[in-house]
């Protein structure tokens, strides 16, 4: 199976609900009103009520209590909102290929810590609309999971990664390609916007100087994840590529600081996404 292979099944048993398109359509549409917003997400109690869980969540640290759709909207902008809904997706995919060929709270924990560390690596690099970052980090690893539920003994040969063999390497030697390039063609079938999709599908270059931030950033984000899960295995030596701090003008602090915001935040954000596998 090639990536797309995997990419098309799992389209074929999870799609994106009518909403996210909706939105999509009406951030397209220069006439749109924050009333077309909110009478589409409106329409869903559920979803409602996630978005503005989400909303009053660590993800955006607003003062004060956001209890209206209509509020969210004005105060964090329609990007935000599809960015909500996107998270929101998320959960709900991750739940719907769950399995146990994989660690799942480990899977869970690395794809939440790598949005949030690339969410604040893109604010170091002054990179504007970093929910985009967080978006992609929260997404990038998201083939693992399909791995693991069409083809549980790939997954479970992928798994068996060190310092010497990292997780990159062993996908490649096993499958061909990485996980990163099964989730890059799922979110182009699904429609999300490229700027989210690109330093997915490009993760694998990020060490090309041609390359922009956003593949650098998210690539340097996955490896503090990685640090973060195993950190008896891992250190900073044996995953960091030194050239990417060069080329972002990142200095290790600023890698520490990144590291210590998504340690922070991981945790409520995880507990909305997965409450009953992180409440317990």
């Amino acid at each position: 199976m090639n990536a797309q292979d995997y990419a098309l099944q799992a389209n074929g048993s999870f799609a994106l609900p009518d909403a996210c398109f909706k939105v999509k359509a009406l951030m397209a549409d220069v006439n749109s009103e924050i009333s077309d917003f909110a009478d589409v997400i409106g329409v869903d109690p559920f979803m409602t009520s996630r978005l503005l869980q989400i909303a009053n969540s660590a993800i955006y640290s607003f003062p004060g209590e956001i209890s209206t759709i209509s509020r969210a909207i004005t105060i964090i902008g329609t990007q935000a909102i599809y960015t909500m809904m996107l998270v929101d997706v998320a959960a709900s995919a991750f739940k719907h290929f769950e399995n146990q060929a994989i660690d799942l709270k480990r899977f869970w924990r690395m794809s939440v810590y790598c949005g949030l560390a690339a969410k604040n690596l893109a604010i170091n690099a002054g990179i504007r609309d970093i929910e985009r970052l967080f978006v992609a980090g929260l997404l990038q690893n998201f083939g693992e999971l399909l791995v693991a539920k069409i083809t549980p003994e790939i997954a479970q040969q992928c798994e068996h990664y060190n310092k010497n063999q990292l997780p990159w390497t062993i996908q490649e030697q096993t499958l061909g390609y990485t996980y990163t390039d099964i989730s890059a063609d799922l979110l182009h079938i699904w429609q999300i916007p490229e700027k989210i999709i690109l330093p997915i599908r490009h993760f694998n270059a990020a060490s090309s100087i041609e390359i922009n931030k956003d593949v650098k950033i998210l690539n340097l984000a996955s490896r503090l994840a990685l640090i973060d899960s195993h950190p008896s295995e891992f250190s900073y030596e044996d995953v960091i590529d030194e050239s990417f701090c060069k080329m972002l003008g990142f200095t290790v602090e600023d890698l520490r600081r990144a590291a210590e915001f998504a340690e922070q935040e991981a945790t409520n954000i995880l507990t909305i996404m997965n409450p009953n596998l992180f409440s317990k």
